[in-house]
């Protein structure tokens, strides 16, 4: 059987199917969940063992290859551990969304992608010359910006937690208990990553130029300049789609009604035709991740939609009854089908060409 780094060797070079063909791969997957130095030290103590002398990386590979511990030992550890974590958020989650509840929009407020940085320092610190200037827009840009960006973040945060402790604390789950990058729980043995996100926009835009309604936000324009609607070019793509279809759905006029009724339509068609072929989409979201944060993890996808209104799909993640209930839904059904078991070529910019094998499970919510 291979060692602890050996099989840690693999995780990391996306090499899953491998470690799965070993016969200590639960075991492994179990360990690495609670592979913290804390953690480790805590089921040391659990099972009683007097290795306190080792390294935690020579703890993991005795833990690993001791066949006095077995996958319900850290079975019993890990569940233990969960418990005494998720009573505190337990007492508190109804206050959490009381607080999330007070967000009443979901904007970025710029586009500061994943480098807020990045952005002032190419935006601001190397485009503007002018002391009085930079402070002009630092006041009325720049702050505004990274409010929205802070409190979106905030937002997805929190509520990404209280929708993760509804998998964990259903009965056929057993939970991570740190943070991993890679495991968030398991079902039936399996590792699963929970990846929490909307109807993907690319994707819906690549449906829509499929079935021959083109670019959405240049139908949009075209229907705006034609009922002279105004149009702010110096907002980004994506809020001045929505705004633009807030002032649309405000006119009077039939047309505007028509258009956006036949838009909202065809979009529920999309994506109930991913719904009924989940593989498609499942694919894409793995063929679709940017370089830096690629990975050929087995992933549980649940996707949150607002049919009536897409925009707002977001509110989605705060709405804990709605989640509690779909999702311990299809865990039950999940532990009966299994996964999907798919393939996907990942063909990135780093010059990677490979094919990977995936085991995966997709929940659509959608109101």
């Amino acid at each position: 059987m291979k060692t602890y780094d050996e099989l840690e060797l693999m995780f990391k070079n996306n090499d899953f199917r491998a470690i799965d063909s070993e016969p200590n791969a639960r075991k492994f997957y179990y360990l690495r969940s609670i592979s913290r130095s804390k953690l480790v030290s805590s089921f040391c103590r659990f099972m009683k063992l007097n290795i306190s002398q080792l390294s935690n990386k020579q703890k993991l590979n005795f833990i690993l290859s001791s066949v006095d511990i077995n996958e319900l030992d850290i079975e019993e550890f890990i569940n233990n551990t969960f418990s005494s974590q998720v009573s505190k958020r337990d007492n508190e989650s109804s206050w959490l969304v009381g607080q999330l509840n007070k967000v009443q929009d979901f904007d970025w407020g710029g586009s500061f992608g994943n480098s807020l940085e990045t952005n002032i320092v190419n935006n601001y610190v190397k485009k503007i010359k002018s002391y009085d200037d930079l402070n002009n827009k630092i006041d009325s840009e720049l702050l505004l910006s990274m409010r929205g960006y802070t409190i979106n973040s905030w937002y997805n945060h929190w509520s990404s937690i209280l929708i993760e402790d509804i998998f964990k604390k259903n009965i056929s789950v057993l939970p991570t208990v740190g943070l991993i990058k890679k495991i968030d729980f398991f079902i039936n043995g399996t590792p699963y990553d929970l990846k929490v996100t909307y109807f993907p926009e690319a994707f819906m835009k690549d449906k829509l130029k499929e079935k021959g309604f083109g670019v959405e936000l240049t139908r949009v324009k075209q229907l705006c300049r034609k009922l002279e609607i105004p149009i702010d070019s110096r907002m980004s793509d994506k809020t001045l789609n929505v705004q633009l279809q807030n002032a649309l759905s405000e006119s009077i006029n039939t047309e505007a009604k028509e258009f956006l009724s036949n838009l909202k339509n065809l979009k529920k068609e999309i994506i109930n035709e991913a719904i009924k072929n989940s593989d498609e989409l499942i694919k894409w979201l793995y063929e679709n991740q940017g370089d830096r944060r690629f990975d050929a993890t087995n992933r549980f996808f649940l996707i949150l939609t607002d049919t009536e209104n897409i925009f707002d799909s977001w509110k989605l993640k705060r709405n804990l009854p709605l989640l509690t209930r779909e999702i311990n839904k299809k865990i039950s059904q999940f532990v009966l089908d299994g996964p999907r078991e798919l393939k996907f070529h990942w063909d990135g910019n780093t010059g990677s060409n490979q094919d990977y094998e995936i085991k995966s499970g997709i929940l659509f919510i959608s109101k």
